[in-house]
């Protein structure tokens, strides 16, 4: 037997040395490879019963032969040992070279040979907001034998869908989740209008538009745009966006030998940033449209709007198409008494709107960054230039838009995030395709679909004009259905359907159709209803209201996978039929969203964490007249809220924040509200704790820590200016 402590020490030194490291690396270990490797390996000697009689022998050698001037031993006489282990735990190490070359994304215009085969001219349309280079681009589009036109969202294919036949030009209409013929027979027209996520890189065409071409750089969906403008077999490829991305799409396009020609528009009507905010919900005017960033927030506002007798449109990025360009034909209407539009960003594309002033409720927005980490930042100028560019739509009764903030202390730093230069486009995004991982899984048979995803990641090499988009989404729904016996494609497609995570009862339903897939039932339309229980009823709160969205979007899914596996989901027709009929149904919930507030709040019932109350921390404490939140305010109830995205585990330093965002009277006053209420019925604050945090609190303000002086005030409001914060 050896001694535990001297082989711990040992394994230790031979971790340690820059020579097994260099060995690693040529075998095909990376840093982070090397050191799982060795935690398996050091696991295995330690807490074995029994190690291989040669390996013993070695230890004992090293260990014996430790400090004497002749070695019996040396801890590099390990390495062969640890690579044999390391073989084992990664499968992959022995087919390295193959792996490297599967993953290699340094060349992605080689993917497409059929585009590479003809010599495209690209046109790159750029503009901000309103300026025409979409109308430019769709002109073309319109006046050609053959085209594609491919677009961000659902809405804005079927407008291209509609204004196309409109024009006697038969168009179809190609989503995730339907096809629309123009013809009566079901034949396939010339052409196509579709969500760029569907568009055939195969199919030859005369004109194709590419629109919102920044987007390639989208952490999630930047690859269809790289795919789309790489891979286009169209004469002509007309691009849309802004002017950020042209030095990309530049060098992309010299990598393929094409040339770009660049067509620059300027915005056609005057858009005016306003000395002053809105201050006040009493100063609304018809044609003013407030933008927030938190639904929350649209729900405390929308109430606040009506209990002052005006009628408000809202628009937030959950609600069905239908439901949103009906809030949009009801704002738009000018025999409408809606002349308010309360909505999320989800205005910056796909709904034409007459809106005379765009009012920023905050100017920090929760983002998801590259590595998939969610934070709490300003608005990029790009976000905002989209945002504020649909006041004052061409063609609309409005024919100057205007642009200000609901709090002056905002108003700033808003027009300094206009005036900078948009951040230029670095890089497009790329995604595994299923033919690559299929290659992968051929080495590597026994790993599951999430582990193919990291190795592939981990092994690819990509250009410097390129990035690997983040695939989180994917190796949460690859986890999720890892226990359920389907084929890689079936499951690399179940993986890449679009849903939200942050929705349990669609993931619910994900994880049922897999199942169900998986024994060869088809799922039909009766068990649909009985999963959904359909028919459902108008909601009677808000709660009700996200249901019947969620609902909504299981619907979608449906679709989206009869669009892929039509024997196995052959009810696309009664489903479609039903939708639309729930697309109603929410409409009515929103066009009474108020009352759904009000109802929601007098049940007050736990869970129910979207429902916002007036003195809810989103919105400013009774002795500000404003009555509504500003972007500090935002941030901490981001931080603090107590919603269905947040984990329980992370609640507790969330009340951290909160706390120490408010001032005394603010944690008094929560302590009387339905904040504190709430943290008392789910079990996360004690009456105990919540004298003590006022006790704490009252300390911390007889030492001064957060003196209520004007000028600490205006020190901390000044620090506050630009910050940003996770």
């Amino acid at each position: 037997p050896f001694s535990t402590g001297e082989v711990l020490k040992n394994l230790n030194k031979f971790y340690k040395r820059k020579e097994i490291q260099r060995l690693g690396t040529e075998n095909g270990l990376d840093a982070r490879l090397f050191h799982q490797a060795f935690i398996s390996f050091r696991k295995y000697i330690m807490e074995s019963s029994s190690v291989s009689a040669d390996l013993h022998i070695i230890l004992n050698d090293i260990c014996c032969g430790a400090g004497k001037v002749c070695l019996l031993g040396h801890v590099d006489d390990l390495f062969p040992f640890f690579l044999r282990h390391a073989k084992q735990i990664f499968p992959m190490l022995d087919c390295m070279d193959d792996l490297r070359k599967i993953s290699d994304l340094r060349l992605p215009p080689n993917w497409y040979p059929d585009a590479r085969a003809i010599q495209r001219k690209i046109i790159f349309h750029a503009g901000p907001t309103n300026s025409g280079k979409t109308y430019h681009a769709i002109q073309r589009f319109l006046s050609a034998k053959s085209g594609i036109y491919c677009g961000p969202l659902k809405l804005l294919a079927h407008e291209i869908f509609q204004k196309s036949n409109d024009a006697d030009v038969p168009c179809d209409l190609v989503t995730g989740e339907e096809r629309v013929y123009a013809s009566e027979d079901a034949r396939q027209a010339l052409h196509i209008a579709c969500t760029i996520e569907m568009c055939s890189t195969n199919t030859p065409y005369e004109v194709a538009v590419i629109d919102e071409i920044q987007m390639i750089r989208d952490p999630a969906r930047g690859w269809a745009w790289t795919r789309a403008l790489l891979g286009l077999c169209a004469e002509e490829i007309h691009v849309c966006g802004e002017a950020a991305a042209i030095d990309l799409v530049t060098e992309l396009m010299y990598t393929t030998g094409e040339e770009v020609e660049v067509r620059n528009y300027k915005r056609l009507t005057p858009l005016t940033v306003l000395d002053y905010a809105l201050e006040s919900l009493d100063n609304l005017r018809p044609g003013d449209c407030i933008v927030c960033f938190s639904k929350n927030d649209i729900y405390s506002l929308s109430r606040q709007i009506e209990a002052r007798g005006l009628e408000c449109a809202v628009i937030y990025g959950s609600l069905p198409p239908g439901t949103k360009l009906e809030q949009a034909k009801k704002f738009n209407d000018p025999n409408d008494p809606c002349k308010i539009l309360v909505a999320t960003d989800a205005i910056g594309m796909g709904l034409n709107l007459c809106i005379r002033r765009i009012i920023f409720n905050s100017i920090v927005k929760p983002t998801v960054n590259e590595k998939g980490e969610k934070e709490i930042d300003s608005i990029t100028t790009s976000q905002a230039l989209q945002i504020a560019g649909r006041a004052g739509r061409y063609g609309s009764s409005f024919k100057q838009g205007e642009v200000t903030t609901m709090h002056h202390d905002d108003l700033m730093q808003l027009k300094e995030i206009l005036n900078e230069p948009v951040r230029p486009v670095k890089a497009a995004g790329l995604h595994p395709t299923p033919e690559q991982i299929e290659m992968f899984a051929y080495h590597l048979p026994d790993a599951t679909l999430s582990n193919l995803i990291d190795i592939f990641v981990s092994l690819s090499q990509v250009d410097g004009l390129y990035f690997v988009c983040n695939i989180d989404d994917f190796k949460f729904l690859a986890d999720m259905i890892q226990h359920i016996p389907l084929n890689l494609r079936s499951r690399y497609v179940f993986c890449t359907a679009p849903l939200n995570r942050k929705e349990p009862f669609v993931c619910t339903t994900l994880l049922k159709f897999a199942r169900q897939f998986s024994r060869n039932e088809p799922l039909t339309f009766d068990w649909l209803c009985r999963h959904t229980k359909w028919p459902l009823a108008a909601p009677k709160n808000i709660k009700e209201l996200v249901h019947l969205e969620a609902v909504h979007d299981v619907f979608d899914l449906y679709l989206w996978l009869s669009y892929r596996f039509m024997d196995m989901f052959p009810d696309a027709v009664l489903v479609r039929d039903i939708q639309k009929k729930l697309d109603h149904i929410i409409q009515v919930g929103v066009c009474n969203i108020t009352k759904l507030i009000r109802a929601s709040q007098s049940v007050a019932a736990p869970g129910t964490a979207e429902v916002v109350s007036e003195d809810f921390p989103l919105s400013r404490t009774k002795r500000d007249p404003r009555a509504v939140s500003d972007h500090r305010g935002a941030k901490s109830m981001e931080a603090l809220s107590i919603a269905v995205d947040v984990p329980p585990e992370r609640r507790a330093k969330n009340l951290k924040t909160y706390r120490s965002a408010t001032r005394q009277e603010d944690l008094k006053s929560h302590g009387r509200g339905s904040l504190a209420n709430r943290l008392l019925r789910e079990g996360l604050l004690t009456q105990e704790m919540l004298r003590q945090l006022e006790s704490e609190w009252q300390d911390q303000h007889r030492n001064g820590r957060y003196g209520l002086g004007s000028g600490r005030d205006d020190q901390n409001n000044s620090k506050e200016t630009g910050r940003k914060k996770k």
